[in-house]
């Protein structure tokens, strides 16, 4: 029988290379830390966005001279989008739904107000360094049109308004391609996609950019689906968010005259009628004057800011539908916004956290309570909120995407998130060498329009 072999004789483990083990490991930790830290490029760190719930990589931009920043979470690092603008010029009707039947309204008419938005970001997309050229290079599809406007304006009909989005729509073998899934439109008003009434039978799939996220008080079904769409920022006036001289400036809180105010009509909306009520009630607390709109007595745009600037709190309830300019237009003169409006959706969700830098209380509890609870805030928790909006409200203003901070750089953010690489429809089939062909197995670039609506 063999003899086995013994191990080698080793040092016992005492306490003292316990201890010795546990400190290298800690040294290795913290230097491979610091060495991290020091590669990390200048742009991105670890931090917060607002209160304590986005601890993650961020890509810092500057309002302002103060750091806001993106987290990556939801979003990625960068932007790598390629977006097709159609031009007006390249599809028969499209002018109707720009300039209306005779041509006559023109896009400087159209920018102010809340149906500007469909004017920026067309005008923004067009300068944006996402903007391809070649169909086929594209992720997404944008529709431009200023309809919401060109229909005020007396440019178009609703009929009309129809007819123009079908003859373009059927001219558009890339929306055919994707059943309209990469196609994007912007409906600026609280009607949203409702203003093409045959939205839900043409363009239920396309991305929708809209400050509405509810419209069901009037109609049974709602245009606006979270999975697809996309809620944009109202249209502050740039007289307020364009740096340097603003129509008017925000006071100090000690100097404001009232805790809250609401500044808008009745529209015979229950809310509404609350507060102007309550006003009534308590005129020291709550100002909500009877204002004009219209006529010789009509209420300039300073003259509003200054009404809004006076108060702690600016109240927001609903209107014809549940979301409010008002909302949007606090931040620039810096009261504290009180959303009354229970269905209101909000934009950029992923990044801003609005229990920081506003409240939101029920509709159903308009009152001498909502009143009381408002006093019972003090100052310096107004001042926190005020701080953490003036952070952010850089996401409200319609800037260029060279502006790492604007409402045009959280939709391409947006839009990024919501594009799928493999566009398929019921339209669409393909084969096992990636050709894209239709029902009759003709190879997508070969297909000839007018095809088939959806």
């Amino acid at each position: 029988m063999g003899k086995l072999f013994a191990p080698p004789s080793s040092t016992p483990c005492t306490r003292t290379h316990q201890i010795g083990a546990l400190a290298l490991i800690a040294i290795t930790f913290f230097t491979t830390r610091l060495l991290d830290q020091s590669l990390t490029p200048s742009t991105s760190f670890s931090s917060h966005f607002i209160g304590d719930k986005y601890e993650s990589d961020v890509t810092r931009v500057l309002n302002d001279g103060v750091s806001v920043q993106w987290p990556s979470r939801g979003y990625g690092a960068e932007i790598n989008l390629k977006i097709y603008v159609y031009d007006e010029n390249e599809i028969d009707g499209l002018k109707l739904l720009l300039y209306g039947r005779d041509g006559s309204i023109l896009p400087e008419k159209c920018v102010k107000g809340q149906w500007g938005t469909q004017v920026k970001i067309h005008k923004l997309l067009l300068k944006s360094r996402f903007r391809t050229h070649k169909k086929a290079d594209a992720d997404l599809f944008f529709v431009p049109s200023y309809v919401k406007c060109v229909r005020m304006m007396g440019g178009l009909n609703d009929k009309e308004i129809n007819q123009a989005y079908v003859k373009v729509l059927s001219q558009m073998p890339y929306f055919r391609l994707s059943g309209g899934r990469d196609h994007i439109f912007v409906f600026p008003s609280g009607a949203g996609a409702h203003l093409f009434k045959s939205w839900a039978t043409y363009i239920n799939r396309s991305i929708i950019l809209t400050p509405e996220g509810d419209r069901t008080d009037k109609r049974d079904t709602s245009a606006f689906n979270t999975w697809k769409d996309i809620i944009i920022p109202g249209n502050v006036d740039d007289g307020m968010t364009t740096n340097g001289v603003r129509f008017v400036e925000p006071l100090p809180l000690s100097k404001r005259k009232y805790l809250a105010n609401y500044l808008g009509r009745a529209q015979g909306k229950i809310g509404r009628l609350q507060l102007i009520d309550l006003a009534k009630q308590f005129p020291d607390k709550l100002e909500s004057p009877e204002l004009k709109f219209s006529g010789p007595d009509k209420l300039g745009r300073t003259d509003y800011f200054l009404h809004l600037r006076n108060a702690k709190f600016c109240l927001a309830p609903r209107g014809e539908s549940s979301w409010t300019l008002r909302f949007y237009e606090s931040f620039f003169v810096e009261c504290v916004p009180v959303l009354l409006s229970d269905h209101a959706e909000l934009p950029f969700q992923n990044v801003v956290d609005y229990s920081q830098i506003s409240i939101k209380w029920p509709s159903s509890r308009i009152g001498t309570q909502l009143l009381e609870y408002l006093e019972s805030i003090p100052d310096k928790r107004l001042e926190e909120m005020i701080a953490h909006g003036r952070r952010i409200r850089c996401l409200w203003v319609y800037g260029p995407d060279s502006e790492p901070c604007s409402a045009f750089s959280g939709i391409l953010w947006e839009l990024q998130r919501k594009t799928r690489r493999f566009h398929h429809s019921p339209e669409t089939f393909w084969l096992h060498n990636g050709s894209i062909v239709n029902r009759d197995l003709v190879e997508f670039y070969k297909w000839k329009p007018p095809m088939p609506l959806p």
